[in-house]
């Protein structure tokens, strides 16, 4: 059964997915604002887009099937350190592994890095949908490497008896106590190699596991079923944690959630601030009231595999000279 599906079964408590609606939405809008000055008109003009399609990829994944593994990365089924030793590129992880294999255990860091290039590569064609499209995709899955249970098997507890963890820790905690944080950032700064940034992510987010684990089970001995209690969303009553039990696990984190939301607006930021100088920092004013024709976007795009084109040359030219 898709690993999202078996989420959407045993989560029962909570109504959820990725980091929850509620939390992509705010972390993606908020990001925004962590963009120079040069591209801050272009996402604020677009920022309710950014925000409602924070949550697209999400959708996807019970209509594409390949769309699941993009989410996550099961470190403990590699071994010991896997966050250190796995390789950091895609070709070189092909060569190492099956591509079916790594589709199975989850790919992403390896996709955070190849949604980073489309965008780059949109940012260079000058094709405002396309970048909105691919900014609002990257902070997703940005925001996902920042969830600790995206990198473990037992990411809803089903291993240790911790059923609904999943969404309890992402979406049930930053909808209660959200109000209450300090979003505040910094700006967006430049990251020279993305791929080893997104493993820097996954390592850094994979050393809170044992502690949203270990947290609730001291907690849910001491409560047992009292932690649950019913609240009335929409027209249907659900069973939730209870606020009571909510706001122990939240102060027993000692702010995780809050730093790890801090922390994916930080690095989307800083993602979408990347692509945009590694695309040659083109002019975003300008495309703020502008829809390119397909002949333009078409043209543009031969520009784009000539120039790529070149720089493998240009490449192979310097490693035959050495």
């Amino acid at each position: 059964m898709n690993r999202f599906l078996r989420i959407g079964l045993l989560s029962l408590f909570i109504l959820s997915s990725a980091w929850g609606f509620f939390a992509h939405k705010k972390i993606n809008r908020l990001a925004v604002f962590t963009l120079p000055v040069e591209m801050i008109s272009f996402y604020k003009k677009n920022i309710r887009y950014i925000e409602e399609s924070a949550v697209n990829p999400d959708r996807r994944r019970y209509i594409v099937p390949d769309e699941a593994p993009k989410h996550y990365i099961d470190l403990d089924d590699y071994g010991d350190s896997a966050a250190f030793k796995l390789p950091r590129y895609w070709s070189k992880a092909k060569e190492v592994y099956r591509e079916d294999s790594l589709m199975a255990h989850g790919i992403l860091p390896w996709h955070i890095q190849h949604v980073y290039l489309e965008l780059k590569d949109a940012f260079f064609v000058r094709d405002p949908e396309r970048i909105l499209k691919l900014s609002a995709d990257l902070g997703h899955y940005v925001a996902d490497a920042h969830v600790p249970l995206h990198t473990t098997r037992n990411y809803d507890g089903q291993l240790t008896n911790q059923v609904g963890i999943h969404a309890f820790w992402e979406s049930r905690l930053p909808e209660l106590f959200s109000a209450e944080f300090d979003f505040y950032t910094g700006k967006a700064k430049y990251i020279s190699n993305v791929q080893l940034e997104a493993w820097k992510i996954i390592a850094h987010t994979n050393q809170a596991l044992d502690s949203v684990l270990r947290f609730e089970k001291l907690l849910n001995d001491m409560w047992g079923e009292k932690k649950f209690n019913f609240e009335t969303q929409g027209r249907q009553t659900v069973k939730v944690f209870s606020r009571a039990y909510s706001k122990a696990y939240h102060e027993k984190l000692s702010g995780m959630v809050e730093r790890q939301m801090r922390l994916s607006i930080l690095a989307i930021g800083s993602l979408w601030y990347s692509a945009w100088v590694d695309a040659g920092q083109p002019d975003l004013k300008s495309l703020m009231y502008y829809k390119p024709s397909e002949e333009e976007i078409q043209k543009r795009e031969g520009e784009l595999k000539k120039w790529k084109s070149e720089k493998i040359n240009a490449k192979r030219d310097t490693l035959h000279t050495r």
